[in-house]
Parts: C-alpha cells; structure tokens; sequence
C-alpha cells in the first residue's frame, strides 16, 4: 500500500512537470510598450518646448543689454551732409541756426552740445554766417576742456599750455594732435546739425585721427 502511494505521488509530480507554462498575450504586452513609449515622446516634447523656452528668453535678455551697449560706440550719423544730430544749447534745447547767428557777433566761438554730447564750439565767420565745421573743445593731451580766447585769437588749454589755432590745428604743445572736427549743416527747420568728419583732415592732409 505504502508502495502504491509513493507511486502515485511521483506519476504526479512528473505530469506537472511537463504541464504547459502560461501564456502571455502579446497584445497586452504592445500596448504596455506602446503607453510607455507614448510617455517618453510626450515627456521628450515638453522637454524641448522647455530648453526653447529657456534659450528664447536668456536671447531676449542678452540682445536686450548688448543692443545698447555696441549702438553707443556706433557714430549717431553717417557723415558727410547724409544727416546728423541736433547741435543743443546747455539746456539741452536744440540750436536754430537763425536765431544763434542774431544773438551772436562775428568771430564768436561758444560751445554746444555735439556729437555723443563732447562739448564742440560752433564758430561764427567774420561775415556772420557760420563756419561748416565745429572743433571738439576737448584737448587732445589729457582731455582738459579747452576755452577759446578772443585776446590771444587762439584755443589755450588751461591745464598744462596746449595751444590751437582758430582751425583747431596744434601751435604748441604737449598736445600731440589738432582738435577733432564735426561736419556743421542746417535742416529743413533750421536747426544745425553735427555729423561725423570722416574724410582727409584739411589741416593735416592726413586721415582724421578720431575715426
């Protein structure tokens, strides 16, 4: 009996080792794949619109301080009667070429705000009409601001001797070079205008030092 038993327990174990394994359905497992492969995309597409949003906006604040910063050392006209900036009295008022020739004398110097605000003298020609170049008041040694003296009819740098004639051009040192000159003209309105002097310095025959 005992004999028939321990029979009847291995038959057993071997009809279930040879039962056959479940099945897994393939479909089931696709669709798994396919909702994770969906949530990789949609994650991925998030992820892009994120990094755009992120370079848009550090390219708005990098063109928004580097803009300002490269147009300041960019001239404010072309030059050469193709437009200018409005010369201004002290008072940041624009100059009216009319009226300033009516309040000032033949052989005057004063100073006006020119290009990039250096102070520029506009000069008044001995028949009373002004002159078509303005001179940078600003010595070219160390930069000292240089007053025109009537008496001496010449440009005299207070600060160490400099001295310039009425065209700007070096008499004495130890300023190594002329004063810089700006294009002078007057628009529709009558205002006068600085403009860059690019072209061959009339007292140097040579190429403008400032541009």
């Amino acid at each position: 009996m005992k004999l028939f038993s321990v029979l009847s327990a291995a038959l057993v174990g071997s009809s279930a080792a040879f039962a056959p394994a479940p099945v897994v359905r393939s479909s089931a497992v696709s669709m798994n794949m396919a909702a994770a492969e969906g949530e990789f995309y949609i994650d991925q597409e998030r992820r892009n619109l994120m990094n755009l949003i992120l370079v848009g906006s550090a390219a708005v604040t990098v063109g928004g301080l580097g803009v300002p910063y490269i147009l300041f050392f960019l001239p404010p006209g072309s030059g050469g009667g193709d437009g200018g900036i409005p010369a201004k009295d002290a008072l940041g008022n624009e100059i009216f070429e009319k009226e300033y020739l009516a309040s000032k004398k033949a052989g005057d110097h004063s100073l006006a705000q020119g290009l990039k605000g250096d102070a520029t003298y506009l000069i008044v020609k001995d028949d009373g009409t002004l002159e078509n170049f303005g001179l940078n008041a600003v010595c070219t040694h160390l930069g000292c601001v240089v007053p025109w003296s009537a008496a001496q009819n010449k440009f005299m740098c207070p600060c160490h001797g400099s001295q310039y004639a009425p065209t700007g051009a070096v008499v004495r040192g130890p300023a190594p070079l002329p004063l810089a000159l700006a294009h002078i003209e007057t628009d529709e309105k009558g205002t006068i205008l600085f403009s860059p002097w690019t072209e061959t310095d009339f007292r140097t025959d040579g190429k403008p030092w400032w541009t």
